[in-house]
C-alpha cells in the first residue's frame, strides 16, 4: 500500500469510502490490540476514588479526557500524523520516547507497549512495509495510531478523532463493568464524552513540544494501586 497524505489538519482531500471504513475500524473496540483489558486507573478510582455511580464515573472520564488523554497522548497522535508522511524518522522516534518516559506507573508502561506491539502485529497483515517502518523501534500505542490514521488519508482531526472516542468506548466498557452500570448508563456516558471530545481534540492540535503534557498525580497513583488491588477484573 502507498503512503497518503493528508492536504492539512482538517479536511482531506478526499477521504472516500474505503478511507472511512478505515478510519471506522481503527476506533473499533474490536480491533485485536487488547485496549479492552485496561481500565487505566478507573477500577482502583470504583474502590478508592469514590466512583460508584453514573455520574460519578461520567465525571471521571470527562476530566480524564480533558486533562491527561487531551494534553498527552492524544497531541502524540496528532504530531504523528503529521509525522508519519514525512517519512517519521526522528520525529517519531522522539515522539514515541516521550511516551515511554511520561508513563507514571508500570501498569501504563505495560499498556502502551503491549498495545503498540499488537497492532505494528495488526499492521503487517495490511501493509507491506509496516515491519521496516516499525524496525528497531520499541513502538508505542499511540505512534502506532498514528501510522495507521495518516495511512487511511484521515486528516489530523479526523484521526484523533478516531483515536479519543476508541479511547472513550473502551473506557465506558470498563465503567459498565467496574462499577457497575447497565448499558443505557454506559450510553448516556459515551454520548457524554462524545460531546466532549471535539474540543479535546483542538486542545490536542493547538499543543507544542513544549506544552504537550502528561501529569495526572491522581490517575498516576490510583494506577499504581491497581498493580496490587484484591480481586481485579482488568490487566495491571
Amino acid at each position: 500500500m502507498t503512503t497518503v497524505t493528508p492536504t492539512d489538519d482538517r479536511a482531506p482531500a478526499s477521504l472516500g469510502a474505503h478511507g472511512l471504513l478505515q478510519l471506522i475500524w481503527l476506533a473499533s473496540p474490536a480491533l485485536p490490540v487488547g485496549g479492552f483489558s485496561y481500565s487505566e486507573g478507573l477500577e482502583a478510582a470504583v474502590e478508592w476514588a469514590g466512583v460508584d455511580s453514573e455520574a460519578t464515573a461520567a465525571g471521571w472520564l470527562v476530566d480524564q479526557l480533558r486533562l491527561s488523554l487531551a494534553p498527552g497522548d492524544l497531541a502524540v497522535v496528532a504530531e504523528g500524523i503529521r509525522a508519519w508522511p514525512a517519512g517519521g524518522g526522528e520525529r517519531i522516534r522522539a515522539l514515541n520516547a516521550w511516551v515511554l518516559a511520561t508513563r507514571e506507573s508500570a501498569e501504563f508502561l505495560l499498556q502502551t507497549e503491549q498495545m503498540g506491539r499488537s497492532f505494528v502485529e495488526w499492521l503487517k497483515l495490511h501493509h507491506e512495509d509496516a515491519a521496516a517502518c516499525f524496525d528497531g523501534l520499541p513502538v508505542t500505542y499511540p505512534v502506532a495510531f498514528a501510522f495507521a490514521a495518516a495511512r487511511s488519508g484521515a486528516s489530523v482531526v479526523d484521526g484523533c478523532l478516531a483515536f479519543a472516542f476508541g479511547w472513550a468506548e473502551n473506557m465506558t466498557a470498563a465503567a459498565v463493568k467496574a462499577v457497575p452500570l447497565g448499558q443505557s448508563a454506559g450510553q448516556r456516558i459515551l454520548a457524554r464524552l462524545a460531546r466532549e471530545i471535539p474540543a479535546a481534540v483542538d486542545d490536542a492540535l493547538a499543543r507544542t513540544d513544549d506544552t504537550r503534557q502528561a501529569f495526572s498525580p491522581m490517575l498516576a497513583i490510583l494506577s499504581a494501586r491497581h498493580e496490587t488491588q484484591y480481586s481485579r477484573l482488568f490487566r495491571s
